[in-house]
């Protein structure tokens, strides 16, 4: 299962330079608008200590984790529904993204110019939460002959998006975001703040710009994470052992980056089974509620096809009894059928036949 992450937020916020990082890829970063013009696509590895000892345990000929895409989408700027900046692009690339991560400017700095004259964070999101409401209202004004429970589900995102607010915070079951995912709301999609802090206010923990976005957040219901772009392009430089001693001397238990996965993981409501062996170990990444026989089809679409049953053990009996053998002694490893939900952390040999 793919998973894409939109980066968004005003020129000049460090978008550019988080997209560097945690992609290791050398796109332009200029300090003026637009540097990136075009939307730039990189892929992550998402790091899973579970993987590491389930390799360390199977010895496999080759470990795949799994993955985790980034598109660093043009900067908007207040104007842009009158073509201003690049206020076309920027939508259109957005909605092809699972969830967004809005980077919000929380340093000065002299020497990185602002579209807006000034560092306020709370205005720079409110002008890229505008837009996206706008446009969110204008997807709804068709004449496409829907259901009437649709029109009654359209009426109730109408009446909220009128009072200003994001429709992920409207209580929906997962039916009705069926009947209106054809639409791709944008503010459908879940959100992280990314604060982008200095050096010294990433250690110290805070500033008055993190305070703000914290609260504005807070009445959104939207996470907020502190991170320093530019401490995360140096570490991405550095071996893994001098990668924990940066981290120590700073006084941070875990990167940026791993936080910023980890809460993306969360709000898109993903987990992670594993399959092993002495040929591979691999990860593999799902939607919480799914059943087996689709997890099976995230492997192969014949796996899910001829679905028979799932061998199951979880990583936490794994590592409890040291091996499969006593887990089976154990009584500890299952055969599971059609209707069992997939756990995070399952370990599965799928049973099939097409």
């Amino acid at each position: 299962m793919s998973l894409k992450a939109g980066i968004i937020g005003m020129p000049n916020v460090g978008k550019s330079t988080l997209f560097n990082a945690i992609t290791k890829k050398n796109i332009l970063a200029a300090n003026y608008p637009f540097a990136t013009i075009d939307p730039n696509l990189g892929t992550v590895v998402v790091p899973d200590k579970r993987l590491e000892t389930l390799e360390k345990m199977y010895m496999p000929l080759r470990c795949i984790p799994t993955q985790y895409e980034f598109t660093d989408i043009a900067g908007l700027v207040k104007g842009a529904s009158n073509g201003e900046g690049l206020g076309n692009k920027f939508l259109s690339h957005i909605r092809e993204v699972d969830a967004v991560i809005h980077v919000v400017r929380c340093f000065k700095d002299k020497d990185v110019i602002h579209v807006e004259g000034s560092v306020d964070p709370i205005r720079d999101i409110e002008i890229i939460n505008s837009r996206l409401e706008r446009i969110t209202k204008k997807a709804q004004t068709g004449n496409d002959k829907l259901l009437l429970k649709e029109v009654d589900i359209l009426n109730r995102c109408k009446d909220f998006l009128v009072q200003g607010k994001p429709l992920r915070d409207l209580d929906l079951s997962d039916e009705e975001k069926e009947f209106i995912k054809a639409f791709n709301f944008i503010t459908l999609k879940p959100m992280i703040y990314l604060a982008n802090v200095n050096e010294v206010d990433l250690v110290n923990g805070s500033n008055e710009y993190i305070d703000k976005v914290k609260e504005y957040a807070l009445n959104e219901g939207i996470k907020v994470i502190p991170m320093c772009a530019q401490i995360e392009s140096e570490l991405v430089e550095l071996p893994d052992d001098e990668k924990k001693v940066f981290l120590n001397e700073l006084g941070i238990e875990e990167s940026g980056l791993d936080k910023l996965i980890k809460t993306t993981y969360d709000i898109l409501g993903l987990s992670t089974f594993f399959t092993v062996g002495s040929d591979e170990v691999r990860a593999w990444t799902f939607k919480k509620g799914m059943k087996a026989p689709e997890c099976a089809g995230i492997i192969h679409t014949d796996f899910q096809k001829g679905f028979i049953k799932a061998e199951v053990m979880s990583y936490e009996d794994l590592i409890k009894y040291g091996n499969e053998l006593k887990v089976k002694e154990a009584g500890k490893a299952r055969l599971e059928g059609k209707d069992y939900i997939m756990q995070d952390g399952d370990i599965c040999l799928f049973r099939f036949n097409v």
